[in-house]
């Protein structure tokens, strides 16, 4: 993938019109505080993983076309959006905050579904917690993400975390100022600073690529296998692997690239929308 297809689609998906409107919390993890979007309701709970430079506002339009029948709990990943950055940008790291999430909202079974980094953290949380996921949707994650020389991201390592203000802080980003331009935030004590910090992105990056196989197949739960067939992430060989090998899972394909959620978002609700519907309780 391309830095700028990167860019793209990531600064779409995070300040895309919202069409929900949840509730942001915090939860606070030993001193470091964990943000979280819940769009309420008595319907079954969904947890939505973000993928990288993303943030859980990415869900708000998932969320609306889902309807009351769901909760959707979307959280800001350690070191992204409004969470704090983190010691660590592990599985066991990230896997620990979202287990801590669903146990203070005391979510006795849920469903997963993720992208992208938000998939593998899923992956890796279903097997941990088998008797608690009814279900989990893949968007166009492999099981398998092969280590790279040089992180696909290293283009972000290139901007300032922070900068005296907003205009500063846009001019700095040059030609990616208008794709991230909506997601900045003010800092308490003045100034501004990306809803990501660089370093910790590729950190967490690479930390991603490897075998992940064995939490894939872990648990034998409903699944879906949202594919991208222009994926530059999924190829369709490792998909058809991925569906024949986990009993109960599901494929779907949309002519999209790995950034679903950006090339076709109604074909992406349209498929979870009916995975959902048959997976039941």
């Amino acid at each position: 993938m391309t830095a700028s297809t990167t860019a793209t689609a990531t600064a779409t998906a995070t300040t895309a019109t919202q069409t929900a409107h949840p509730v942001r919390a915090t939860l606070d993890l030993d001193g470091r505080a964990l943000s979280y979007l819940d769009f309420g309701g008595t319907g079954r709970p969904l947890l939505a993983l973000h993928g990288h430079l993303s943030e859980g506002s990415s869900f708000c339009a998932l969320a609306a076309a889902l309807g009351p029948g769901w909760r959707v709990i979307a959280p800001d990943q350690r070191g992204h959006g409004d969470s704090d950055r983190a010691s660590d940008y592990t599985r066991a790291g990230y896997v620990a905050d979202l287990r801590a999430l669903v146990d203070h909202l005391g979510l006795d079974r849920f469903t997963l579904l993720g992208h992208s980094l938000g998939a593998v953290n899923a992956f890796h949380l279903a097997a941990e917690l088998p008797h608690r996921v009814e279900a989990l949707v893949n968007l166009d994650t492999a099981a398998d993400i092969p280590r790279a020389d040089t992180s696909p991201l290293a283009f972000v390592l290139s901007f300032p975390y922070t900068a005296d203000s907003r205009e500063e802080l846009l001019s700095a980003l040059g030609p990616a100022a208008p794709l991230l331009g909506g997601a900045l935030r003010p800092l308490p004590g003045g100034g501004w600073r990306l809803p990501f910090h660089p370093q910790d992105t590729v950190t967490s990056e690479n930390a991603v690529h490897g075998d992940h196989w064995q939490q894939w197949l872990a648990g034998d739960c409903p699944a879906l296998l949202l594919h991208g067939t222009s994926s530059q992430v999924l190829g369709a060989e490792l998909a058809a692997e991925m569906v024949a090998r986990r009993p109960r899972t599901t494929y779907a394909a949309l002519d999209a690239d790995h950034f679903l959620q950006l090339r076709d978002p109604e074909g992406v609700h349209a498929a979870v929308r009916s995975f959902l519907a048959g997976a039941g309780r």
